[in-house]
Order: C-alpha cells, then sequence, then structure tokens
C-alpha cells in the first residue's frame, strides 16, 4: 500500500473514532437523563440506569453512523486545507477525486464491518435491554410472540391468566385461535376454541366458539372476553425490529409469512440494512462535496452548518419513503432503493468537476 493511501486512511479514521466517541458520549448522556427521569419513582441501584444507558446506546449510535461519516468526513478535510495538505497531494498527481476514491473504499467496508458486526451487537444489546426494562413497566405480565406455531399471546385479566394461539392474524381478527383459561394456581379452567375472533377493541368477540370445560364441550355463538390487548397493540410489540439480528430478523420473516401476517416492515428493515454500506459512502461523497465546492469559505462553522442541514433533510426523506413503504402506498424496492438513487445521482452529477475545485 502506498504511503500517500496509508496516510489518508489514517487521517480518515482517527478523524472518524473522534466524532464517533464524542456522539456515542452525548447519547450516553441523554439517555442517562430518560432513564433517570423513569427510575425516579422506582427503587433502584444507583449504577442501574447507567448500565441500561449504556445497552442502549449502540442501538442508537447505529442510527447516527450516517451523521458521524458525514462529520468526519467534514473534519477530515478540515485538516487537510487547514495544513495545505491537499494541494501537496495535487503537486504529486493526486486529484481530488482520487482521494474521495480511497474514501469511498474506507467507508464502504466500514459500511459492511458495521452492518455485520456492530449491528449484531447492538441488537443483541438492544434485546437484553428491553428485556430488563419490561420488567419494570406495567406490561411485564404479558407477552405477545410469533413463532412456526403461529402467535402467541400470554394475557392476564383479574387473576386469571390467558395462553392464546392463533395460526393466523388478519387486521383487526384472528383466525383459528384457541385459548387457554388458568386460575391464579395456574390450574386450568377452561379451554376455548374458534375460527375467528375480532380483536379490534379490548372487548374481544369470540364467534362460534366451543368451550370445554371438565371434558364436556359446549357451544356458543358469541361470547365476549376482556383483554389487555387488542389489533394495534399486538402489532406495536413487534415494532422493536432494531432488537433482532440479521438471522433473526430473516426467521421473524419467515413466521410472518406462516402466520399471515404482513411482512413488509421486517422487509423493509432488512433491505434497509442491505443498502446501509451504500448509504454511508454517498454521505461521505456528499461531505467531500461539499467540502470541496467551499474550500473557499474561511468560517469553518459554515461549512460544518451546510453539513448538518443538507444530512438532516436526506435523513427526513429517507424516513419518508420508509413510512410509505411501512404503509405500502408504494413498493419496498422504491421505499428502500429510491433515496439511495437520489443521492447518488445528485453526487454523480456534482463530482464531474471536483477535480477542478
Amino acid at each position: 500500500m502506498k504511503t500517500y493511501i496509508k496516510f489518508i486512511i489514517f487521517v480518515f479514521l482517527k478523524s472518524f473514532l473522534n466524532i464517533f466517541f464524542i456522539m456515542l458520549g452525548l447519547i450516553i448522556i441523554l439517555n442517562l437523563l430518560s432513564e433517570l427521569d423513569f427510575f425516579k419513582n422506582i427503587n433502584v441501584n444507583a449504577y442501574f440506569p447507567l448500565y441500561l444507558s449504556l445497552l442502549n446506546s449502540p442501538s442508537l449510535i447505529f442510527e447516527m453512523f450516517p451523521f458521524i461519516f458525514l462529520l468526519s468526513t467534514q473534519f477530515f478535510f478540515i485538516k487537510f486545507f487547514k495544513n495545505n495538505e491537499i494541494q501537496i497531494f495535487k503537486y504529486s498527481g493526486l486529484k481530488n477525486l482520487s482521494v474521495i476514491k480511497i474514501l469511498i473504499t474506507i467507508t464502504f467496508m466500514a459500511g459492511i464491518i458495521i452492518v455485520i458486526l456492530f449491528y449484531n451487537i447492538s441488537s443483541n444489546f438492544k434485546n437484553f435491554y428491553l428485556e430488563i426494562k419490561s420488567s419494570y413497566t406495567a406490561d411485564d405480565k404479558y407477552l405477545a410472540v410469533i413463532t412456526n406455531n403461529g402467535l402467541w399471546i400470554k394475557d392476564k385479566i383479574n387473576n386469571n391468566t390467558l395462553i392464546i394461539n392463533a395460526s393466523k392474524i388478519e387486521p383487526n381478527f384472528l383466525i383459528n385461535t384457541f385459548i387457554s383459561v388458568f386460575d391464579e394456581n395456574f390450574q386450568i379452567i377452561k379451554n376455548i376454541k374458534s375460527d375467528k375472533i375480532n380483536i379490534k377493541d379490548f372487548e374481544w368477540i369470540i364467534f362460534d366458539a366451543t368451550i370445554f370445560v371438565n371434558n364436556l364441550s359446549s357451544k356458543q355463538e358469541k361470547l365476549k372476553i376482556k383483554s389487555n390487548f387488542n389489533y394495534e397493540r399486538i402489532q406495536s410489540l413487534f415494532s422493536y425490529l432494531s432488537s433482532l439480528s440479521i438471522l433473526e430478523l430473516i426467521e421473524l420473516r419467515k413466521n410472518y409469512r406462516l402466520l399471515g401476517y404482513s411482512t413488509v416492515e421486517v422487509d423493509v428493515q432488512i433491505n434497509k440494512l442491505v443498502s446501509y454500506p451504500f448509504y454511508l459512502t454517498l454521505m461521505t461523497i456528499f461531505a467531500s462535496i461539499i467540502m470541496f465546492s467551499s474550500k473557499n469559505l474561511k468560517n469553518t462553522s459554515i461549512k460544518i452548518s451546510i453539513g448538518l442541514f443538507s444530512s438532516v433533510v436526506i435523513y427526513y426523506i429517507n424516513n419518508f419513503f420508509y413510512v410509505l413503504g411501512n404503509t405500502e402506498r408504494i413498493s419496498l424496492t422504491v421505499a428502500v432503493w429510491a433515496p439511495i438513487f437520489i443521492i447518488g445521482f445528485t453526487n454523480l452529477i456534482m463530482l464531474k468537476k471536483i477535480n477542478e475545485k
């Protein structure tokens, strides 16, 4: 590897690590404040909120990587411009585009490592964080999971515990459902079987229910039971996709398909991870263009502000497309890859005359 390439890699990685640890520190502090507010009326160890903050921070820093790479690139060029090192490279025959190509390679490789290693580690921490945090909420007695055997719900009404299994879920309905009702000593009270249950509200309507009590069965055309779940709440329970590793997302997608549950959100998350190295790379290119285009500006704060404002706009454009994809207003491919294409096309146009700057 040529000396100048080693030097560029070293300076860029140093800039990246500085920004990374600054952002991580800020996220930990903000998380800690949030956890302290949550536990203000709960008796826990003084270090416990900090522990939870450390567990939750990696998943949040993962979402911040586009900003981190943008700022890292800007500070990388600020150093080069300040020491006039970029001009030395030009005299040696190294063009602006060549420097950007080196940064592209570094960022893309880092993006792959971030998705394969960092994301999977952060998702495990997030999952552990949610498990611990849920034990301190009012919802700790409720549970809903999706397996290859369908949807399973543990519910508690008064002193009774309900174990519910449905082979399929549709908007506002559970299909092919079996409910077991236990008393506070976990002794079986009755079982209820139904082909269709309306779960739009917290009072479920069970159609054509078959009720089993003491080995005797009876039929009831319409039966109503109270629940802590409705369709909207069940949907919200599976929204923490950032707590699942890539393999877990693939497994969840398979279980969703078996259940007849929409896989759109999972597909968006998986495609988001696949596109993430490209997204980070385009942010690095975009930051490089900003720095070369504003090279004559002496005020560093203005350069950083331009970059941050642009990255915020890009972030909201991305989220806008993700929302459209999750709500199935547009196709999954368009939702995930359209913002990447837009940023890439914009970068391509602006790169044409980058060597002249």
